[in-house]
C-alpha cells in the first residue's frame, strides 16, 4: 500500500525545501553572472573575427567572409550575445522565474549552437593549420600568420563562451527537474520485496 510522503516525514521535505531556497539565489546570481560574463565574450568574438583580413602578395587577401565556418561563428556569437542579455533581463522577471522550461529549453538551444560552431572553426583552423595532403590541401598559416592567429583568438574566446552556456545548460537543467521531488520508496515496500 502506498502512503503519501509529506504524512510519512515531514520535517524531511520541510529541510529539502528550506535547503532549495537557501541555495536559489546564490544559484540565481552565478546565472546572471554568467549570462552577462557570455556578452562581452561573445562581442568580443564578433570583433575579432569580423576585422580579421590580411593581403598575401602572393596569395591575395583573406577575409573572414571567405570563410563559412568564420561567417557561421558571428552569427551563433551574435545570437549568443543577444540571448544573453535578454535572458538575464528576464531571469529577475518574476513571471519568467517560474518559468524554468524556457530556459531549459533555450539554454540548451544555444549551447549546441556554440559547440557546432566551436566544432567548425576548430576544424577549418585545423586544415589552416595542418592541411590535408591527402586531399592535396597545403596549410595556409604559414603565409596568413596573422589571420591565423586572430582566428585562434576568436576560437578561444568562442569556447569560453560555450563553457559559459554549458554550465549554464546545467543550472537551467537543475532549475527546470529540482521542482520534481524525487520517488519515494517506503522501506516497507524494499524489505517486501527483497
Amino acid at each position: 500500500m502506498l502512503t503519501n510522503p509529506t504524512k510519512m516525514n515531514p520535517t524531511h521535505i520541510e529541510d529539502s525545501e528550506s535547503g532549495k531556497k537557501h541555495h536559489l539565489p546564490m544559484l540565481k546570481l552565478f546565472d546572471s553572472s554568467l549570462r552577462l560574463c557570455a556578452v562581452p565574450l561573445s562581442v568580443a568574438t564578433i570583433w575579432v573575427t569580423v576585422t580579421n583580413q590580411q593581403n598575401n602578395i602572393s596569395y591575395g587577401i583573406l577575409k573572414y567572409n571567405n570563410l563559412s565556418a568564420l561567417k557561421y561563428m558571428v552569427l551563433v556569437s551574435a545570437l549568443c550575445a543577444c540571448y544573453a542579455l535578454v535572458a538575464a533581463a528576464c531571469s529577475w522577471l518574476r513571471c519568467f522565474v517560474s518559468k524554468a522550461w524556457i530556459f531549459f529549453v533555450s539554454d540548451q538551444i544555444v549551447a549546441y549552437l556554440t559547440m557546432t560552431s566551436v566544432a567548425a572553426v576548430t576544424e577549418i583552423y585545423y586544415l589552416a593549420y595542418n592541411g590535408a595532403k591527402e586531399d592535396s590541401w597545403s596549410e595556409a598559416c604559414s603565409s596568413y600568420g596573422r589571420f591565423c592567429g586572430r582566428v585562434k583568438l576568436a576560437l578561444i574566446l568562442h569556447a569560453i563562451t560555450f563553457c559559459c552556456f554549458l554550465v549554464l545548460a546545467v543550472i537551467s537543467a537543475f532549475r527546470a527537474f529540482s521542482v520534481f521531488d524525487p520517488p519515494y520508496v517506503n522501506s516497507q515496500e524494499v524489505q517486501m520485496i527483497n
